[in-house]
């Protein structure tokens, strides 16, 4: 074999394979390997929470049980203010099993200031999420924590507002990113704002620079085993959720969305295949007023959207592209008054002939006010006849199962008349008006610019300039080695590259 026929044979099996382990190993940590397995364990719940409620009396379904199974599971202790770390008992969907900070110790926030992101205050809510130990993290009393810059978390941490009124607010907001086990409940997160170019810390022994932020509510990141559950999110710059860059097992629950355009993005980019890992339940929460498009906006991955009230869109409810597989289930929409909005779904950017056998399933939703869901795929395939197998509820349920959807007491208008601590009117302005920017790079921007935390791994790879580049450079210095090189080459590299 000719030298350089040999060498160019190695740079091409050498790019290749990092391709193909992009394209065909797309297995993430902590992805179910039965999606339609952990769809049937949801309807097994909610149909075990429902019959024991129909099984009590009146005055004992008043006092606690909702058919809710997370809530059920431990609003019915009276003692749970002595035994919260239950609470991570609860979680249903790809987020089950999420630990939180279960286990470790009890954190109690004392201090509500943000002084200093690189060196924070033993105290503060920042100086709490980026300890190295599993932590269980509660509040001493209400309070309004405006942060300086992005709140970036360390694994293993629950942050766990029931018996206060807490609100996270300002610049950054919560940042998820290469971290797993994490918590988020009974939290506001609201008017949240791009930031950055700044040293913060993002555990008690690394501070790293941080280019600009988003301006999402909840930023998610390469990171798996989340539950977001029972919080109320409104008025931020780009997404109130968003989740990206092989991201999963992820459950968001019970919450309350309201006042904003892009609502929740699940999947960085078209072309990024590890998303086609990502594997997110969508369950009890209600969709309000004010809200625009994106809940969610999916690419790749599996979705299952699962018994939520959606009373507000102006464009669309689900969106998605890349073949996401998108799983409806008992959901009740109410579609607009515009003529011209009643679809549920939208295939973005997507020509139908593209997008005919994507698996987009609606089952048992309830649709009001000429809503309409087009559903696309091979009809029930083995995969969906074995989800269905476990009928889902009726979306007439759907009043019962998200009464409590967002923060525990708090008042929801269907006007839009809200009250913020340190905000005058409802808006993000105090217009009560929707915020619709799209600044930074949840959609198709440039991630590269975000600065990874403390022995964070990269990105997956995926075939580049600077690999093509370096291939070229191998070229140049191994032409002049002879065909007896080239042999050993060759052995090397199926002994220690393959």
């Amino acid at each position: 074999m000719r030298p350089l026929t040999c060498i160019l044979l190695i740079c091409i099996l050498g790019s290749v394979s990092s391709i193909a382990r992009a394209a065909f190993n797309l297995s993430l940590p902590h992805q179910h390997p039965d999606p339609e397995s952990v769809v049937q364990d949801v309807q097994r719940r909610l149909n075990v929470s429902l019959s024991r409620r129909q099984a009590l009396s009146v005055t004992e379904k008043d006092q606690c049980r909702t058919g809710n199974p997370i809530d059920d599971c431990w609003r019915c202790d009276p003692n749970w203010y002595n035994n919260r770390q239950r609470l991570a008992d609860c979680s249903i969907g790809f987020g089950q099993g999420t630990l939180g900070g279960k286990g470790g110790r009890i954190y109690t926030v004392t201090d509500s200031s943000d002084g200093n992101p690189a060196n924070p205050k033993p105290g503060t809510l920042r100086h709490a999420v980026i300890q190295n130990e599993p932590l269980w993290i509660i509040f001493s009393t209400n309070m309004v924590i405006k942060l300086k810059h992005e709140l970036i978390f360390n694994s293993y941490k629950t942050v766990d507002g029931r018996g206060a009124n807490v609100h996270i607010t300002g610049n950054g907001c919560i940042t998820l990113q290469y971290v797993s086990h994490v918590i988020i409940h009974n939290i506001h997160v609201h008017h949240c704002k791009p930031s950055g170019n700044t040293d913060i810390a993002s555990s008690p022994t690394h501070v790293g620079w941080r280019g600009r932020s988003d301006g999402d509510g909840i930023s998610i990141f390469g990171s798996q085993k989340l539950w977001i559950d029972h919080c109320s999110l409104s008025y931020c710059t780009d997404g109130l959720i968003d989740a990206i860059m092989g991201s999963t097992g992820i459950t968001i629950s019970n919450s309350y969305f309201s006042h904003h355009d892009e609502v929740m993005l699940l999947g960085h980019d078209d072309r990024y295949l590890p998303d086609s890992g990502m594997q997110v339940t969508i369950a009890f929460n209600h969709f309000g007023e004010a809200l625009v498009q994106r809940m969610p906006r999916c690419r790749r991955g599996y979705i299952h959207v699962v018994n939520n009230d959606f009373t507000a869109w102006e464009m669309y409810a689900i969106g998605g592209s890349a073949n996401p597989t998108i799983n409806s289930q008992g959901n009740r929409y109410t579609a607009p008054g515009d003529p011209n909005a009643k679809e549920v779904t939208k295939r973005v950017e997507t020509n139908e002939k593209d997008w005919t056998d994507w698996n987009w399933r609606t089952e048992g939703d309830l649709m009001v006010n000429g809503a309409y869901f087009v559903p696309s795929g091979a009809g029930l395939s083995a995969q969906y006849a074995k989800a269905s197998s476990v009928e889902p509820k009726s979306a007439a349920l759907i009043q019962q199962l998200t009464f409590n959807a967002g923060v525990f007491g708090e008042a929801r208008e269907e006007t839009g008349s809200f009250s913020y601590p340190g905000y005058s009117g409802s808006g993000s302005n105090g217009t009560g008006t929707t915020n619709t920017g799209n600044a930074g790079s949840g959609d198709d921007g440039d991630y590269f610019g975000m600065i990874f935390g403390s022995g964070a791994p990269p990105p997956p790879p995926t075939a580049s300039i600077a690999s093509i580049f370096l291939s070229l450079l191998i070229i140049l210095v191994l032409y002049p080695i002879t065909s007896q090189w080239c042999s050993i080459s060759i052995n090397y590299y199926y002994y220690c590259c393959l």
